[in-house]
Parts: structure tokens; sequence; C-alpha cells
């Protein structure tokens, strides 16, 4: 088991990776890591920080109800959300992204109420994926400002079998059981993503 400090060390690794990649710029994006399982703490960035800039000293520690228990600042208006994918998937982190890719291919597929990832190689790079011959839809949840609203429709759509979600218009919300499994499903949605959007630009084949 991380300690603390271990962890405030690797949730800043992890969203300055995420920063360089410009997924999450300036105070886009929200992350959280489990410190404590009953009842449940978050590791998160405080609100209206800048990604880019972050340190592991400003991290807060955020109970069950948003209350930032440990550390400076406000917690993200998000927490709800992040509480909600832990409590149900038993998930230990939860990152959730910008990257104009997922942005604007949530909003363009909106209607879709989803975005299926099929036959790509890297699919495998996702818990329980072998094979590239496989596909996994994606589910896309319309954009809401109340936090208790949005959690309420993204719970329905929460389950073992998918590694994230899409906010439309808004982002990725990506998880895993480990803080470096969250990161590698961030990074392969967003690459597959990246892979459904240049195909997109391809003219028919004749």
């Amino acid at each position: 088991m991380n300690t603390i400090p271990e962890l405030r060390e690797q949730l800043t690794k992890t969203i300055a990776d995420l920063h360089k990649r410009r997924w999450c710029e300036g105070t886009g994006g929200n992350f959280s890591v489990v410190v404590q399982k009953k009842p449940i703490q978050l590791l998160m960035a405080p609100s209206g920080i800048n990604k880019g800039q972050i340190a592991p000293t400003q991290l807060v520690i955020v109970d069950e109800q948003q209350n930032v228990i440990d550390g400076k600042g406000r917690a993200s208006a998000e927490t709800t959300l992040h509480i909600e994918i832990i409590k149900k998937l038993k998930c230990s982190a939860v990152l959730h992204t910008h990257s104009i890719y997922a942005t604007v291919l949530s909003d363009h597929f909106e209607k879709q109420a989803a975005i299926r990832l099929e036959g790509w190689e890297m699919l495998k790079g996702i818990k329980g994926i072998s094979t590239h011959e496989t596909s996994i839809d994606i589910p896309i949840v319309a954009n809401n400002q109340n936090m208790k609203e949005l959690s309420r429709v993204v719970y329905t759509y929460l389950n073992s079998n998918i590694p994230g979600i899409l906010v439309a218009g808004h982002g990725l919300y990506a998880w895993g059981d480990s803080l470096a499994e969250a990161q590698r499903h961030v990074e392969i949605l967003e690459f597959l993503l990246s892979a459904v959007w240049h195909k997109q630009l391809l003219p028919p084949v004749r």
C-alpha cells in the first residue's frame, strides 16, 4: 500500500504527463486517487488550479461530502461524479481529461449515445481485452452543470466492462484498479478516439 506522500508524488506526475499531452490544459480536468476506502477519502487537485504547475503539496484530501479535510483550496465541483464512479466500480482512481478529440467527438456523436471502438490493436491495452477482434462501446451522456443530476445519469451506464465514459462536449472520464491502470486507460482511449477522428477525415476507399 502506497503512503500518502508517495501517492502525492505519483498523482502529480500523472497530471503533469497528461498536461504535456494537452489533455488537461489550463485549469481543465480533474483527477483523484483513493487514499481510504471506508469511508471514502480522495487525494485530488483543488478546483481552479493550473494543471501544468501543480505541486504535490497543493493536492488536497476530500471526504465523501466534498469537504477538504487536508490541504488548502476547494474541492472540484465534479468530486461527486468521482465518488459515484468509485463507489459503483470499486476502482482506485478516476482521471478526467479535456482533449480536443474527446471533447469534439463526444459532442458530434452525442445523439448516438456511444462511440464504438472496434478492430484496433490498441484495444488490448484495456483491462480484460486480449484481442483486436472485438469492439467496445464508450457511452456518451449529455453534459449538465448540476453534478448530482449528471452523476445519477452516469451511474446508470457504469459497469466493469468499460474503462471510461464521455460527457458530450466536455471530455473523458476513465478509471482503473490503480492510478497506473487509470492512466493507461486514458492513454488507450485517447489514442483510439484520435484514430476515430482521423479515420473520419479519410476519403472513402473505392
